[in-house]
């Protein structure tokens, strides 16, 4: 059963799916949204810590998984995405809390000098590599063009829905996949439509 408002995860998907509905653009944001996320957490653990525990976390040395902006940031995602699904939302709650340690780990080896250097070249990459599926494969602009925090909110989780419907046949409950078709395939056909008006 879909849900309504703000975690109405169909008009999301749809939204999105609306603009990237070609199988190679679908690949290449597959390629490289997480990565875009997981290099954002490495620039982010060079901000000021928001909560300093009193305890050590696990078996990592103390000082190494910083709560600052970038804990927040993998929280925020993580809740969002198990209100919208529980199966494949923890499934993305787990990947960006993998990607916070991750991302810790690699920033507190690489230092702050470097580690900037290693995040804007891999962010030139993956978004060069975006906006050449929107461009050459989609023949249409990005939807951060029009929501931009939809568009950063769902990315990630869109990709890994699109891999685990196409690996597993997963979907968050019946006729989802089949309603969430019909709404993209809807929103396309109107823009198209407004795309010529706008030529002629």
């Amino acid at each position: 059963m879909g849900r309504t408002g703000l975690f109405d995860l169909e008009r999301h998907f749809a939204f999105y799916g609306a603009y990237h509905s070609n199988p190679i653009n679908i690949v290449i944001h597959m390629i490289f949204v997480w990565p875009i996320f997981f290099t954002s957490l490495v620039f982010l653990y060079f901000t000021p810590a928001l909560y300093t525990p009193s305890f050590q976390i696990g078996l990592f040395p103390s000082g190494l998984l910083v709560l600052n902006f970038g804990f927040l940031l993998a929280v925020i995602y993580g809740l969002f995405y198990v209100a919208f699904d529980k199966k494949a939302g923890s499934l993305a709650a787990l990947l960006c809390f993998l990607c916070w340690v991750g991302a810790s780990l690699l920033a507190s080896r690489l230092g702050y000098s470097l580690a900037w250097k290693v995040v804007l070249a891999a962010q030139l990459i993956c978004w060069t590599g975006q906006f050449i599926g929107h461009g050459v494969f989609e023949r249409r602009a990005p939807a951060l063009l029009d929501n931009l925090l939809q568009a950063f909110l769902m990315a990630p989780f869109f990709v890994l829905l699109e891999a685990l419907q196409s690996i597993f046949g997963y979907e968050p409950y019946p006729g989802f996949h089949s309603t969430v078709k019909a709404k993209v395939d809807k929103e396309i056909q109107e823009w198209k439509i407004k795309k010529q008006k706008k030529i002629s």
